[in-house]
């Protein structure tokens, strides 16, 4: 048992289960120019969300005089630009070649960063984070949608981990080069040190969006990547086909009957172009009246809000609302410096990455099984928040009585790097979106793009008011309300996603009991039925 194990282990790092050859190669180029880019621009549209709760306590706070939930209102600023994006941003995608959307998204972005340092008021951010959330808005659920379109399943959940990963890495690292420019650059030319992360910020952005612009793959159906031969483009969308997972379903696979030497020699599939059939009342209605919609984006809505103790910096938070360590001295001394208040809360985010990469290849491993992930959520949140609760509450004390001794200081600190573990949830959960709507019998890209973008959108209208109402920077360092809210949101994300799995794993067992008598009936006409659905995805691209 032991070897058969081991074996699947170096079977899933090594090869993949590659049959088709030239396929490996294939991968790796995906890999190299898709994960490459969408990675960097996720690290940098989280690196520039992180620096907001940086700069803020970093003197920001005190420069502009911000005062009561400021803070979170430029955040729900942001929030709500990035909620009305989330559908316009996935539909451009079918209208606008994914090389020319992203990159133009990341200049917009770019230098509304960079106007950030030009602002004296907390409005002033508040009107800016709204058009960066539109702008951002391109990246998080449009890269899901073409890794979606690109990689298969087996192969999805680990580059849904990297890219999820390298978010969290932006924000983790954030806090490193925040306290670095506060140390070396503040004051510089007459300007704080918080005003030069956001141009620094800024300018880093722009040879990324270049690098997209000129290598960016698109999609299988209408790239035109020079780095991509005809064979390769072909193969990009044969191997996603049911008839490459074939043998799952016990069909027998058709042999090839073209040599690859002439499939080489075949000029590639031609670009396809957008429809506008998608822009319908039957298609809204399609979608809206679906168990994936409702089910995909309720549970994202729920499992986006277990992220809250990290999304909203409540360690940061907390760290900057404790009280000084000589507060009955006429100058107190702030019991974190400007350094620990933005190195200490990275390790949230380190958690977050490590526990994001083992879930998604974990998943892949067994199956694609990601419910599981509702589970250990459902788990850690609870847990999480009945540890500081019993702190705040004094049920946990040092002999001095003192809430912010050492003893209840580590158990803060340890419930909040634990939580840092419900990142995962990210990659996991919108693979498992990607997974199910995948069958393009069933499903076409289009219907796939637009309920990966709901569930973003639903999560974050409601995170729009959620953070203000139970995590507000006035209710630092207890937060006592959120606890209990992330308490509730925790258990109703282990009833949903118990229900989400009967219903989907339902659904596919009664359509593959249909397949199987159709296919004992009339086999011709299944493997046509599968050839127009293979057909409309080309041309819907």
């Amino acid at each position: 048992m032991g070897s058969i194990k081991l074996a699947t282990l170096r079977e899933y790092f090594a090869t993949a289960g590659y049959q088709r050859p030239g396929e490996r190669k294939l991968v790796q180029k995906l890999d190299f120019f898709i994960l490459s880019f969408c990675c960097l621009s996720y690290f940098l549209a989280y690196l520039d969300r992180s620096n907001i709760s940086n700069a803020y306590v970093s003197g920001m706070k005190e420069d502009l005089d911000f005062h009561g939930d400021q803070l979170n209102q430029i955040n729900t600023c942001f929030t709500i630009g990035y909620v009305i994006g989330q559908i316009p941003s996935n539909l451009s995608l079918h209208y606008i070649r994914p090389r020319y959307f992203f990159p133009a998204m990341m200049f917009i972005w770019a230098g509304l960063t960079m106007a950030t340092a030009s602002v004296h008021s907390p409005n002033s951010i508040m009107a800016i984070r709204f058009f960066l959330g539109i702008a951002e808005s391109s990246t998080f659920v449009g890269t899901h949608y073409i890794l979606g379109s690109w990689y298969t399943e087996r192969e999805l959940g680990k580059r849904s981990g990297i890219f999820t990963a390298s978010g969290l890495a932006g924000t983790m690292i954030g806090g490193f080069i925040q306290s670095g420019i506060h140390s070396s650059m503040d004051g510089l030319h007459g300007l704080q040190g918080w005003r030069w992360l956001f141009i620094i910020d800024g300018i880093v952005t722009l040879p990324i969006a270049i690098y997209g612009l000129l290598l960016f793959p698109d999609t299988p159906s209408t790239t035109t990547a020079f780095y991509l031969t005809a064979k390769e483009r072909q193969m990009a969308i044969s191997r996603l086909s049911l008839l490459e997972h074939s043998d799952e379903m016990g069909v027998q696979e058709p042999a090839s009957t073209t040599p690859d030497k002439e499939l080489e020699s075949q000029p590639a599939p031609p670009p396809s172009s957008a429809t506008n059939e998608v822009l319908t009342l039957s298609f809204a209605k399609r979608v809206l009246c679906s168990q994936e919609w409702w089910g995909f984006v309720i549970l994202w809505i729920i499992a986006g809000e277990t992220e809250s103790f990290s999304s909203n910096a409540l360690l940061a938070l907390y760290m900057k609302a404790t009280p000084p360590t000589n507060k009955e001295s006429p100058t107190p001394t702030p019991r974190y410096t400007v350094s620990q208040l933005n190195n200490y809360p990275s390790g949230v985010a380190a958690v977050g990455i490590a526990s994001t990469l083992f879930w998604a290849t974990l998943t892949d491993l067994l199956g694609g099984k990601r419910y599981l992930v509702g589970y250990f959520i459902c788990i850690t949140g609870v847990a999480t928040s009945a540890m500081i609760l019993a702190v705040s509450q004094g049920k946990v004390t040092s002999p001095s009585g003192d809430l912010f001794g050492p003893k209840e200081t580590a158990i803060v600190f340890g419930a909040y790097y634990w939580a840092g573990a419900v990142y995962a949830c990210q990659a996991t959960f919108f693979a498992w979106a990607n997974d199910v709507m995948r069958d393009p019998r069933y499903y076409d890209p289009v219907f796939r793009g637009v309920v990966l973008a709901g569930m973003n959108m639903g999560s974050n209208a409601v995170n729009a008011w959620w953070s203000i109402v139970f995590y507000g920077a006035s209710m630092a360092p207890w937060f006592t309300r959120g606890m209990w809210a992330m308490i509730a949101t925790s258990l109703a994300l282990g009833l949903w996603t118990a229900g989400l799995t009967y219903t989907t794993t339902r659904t596919a067992r009664t359509r593959e009991a249909e397949r199987g008598a159709l296919q004992a009936s009339d086999p011709a006409r299944d493997q046509a039925g599968l050839s127009q659905s293979e057909e409309k995805m080309k041309k819907i691209g």
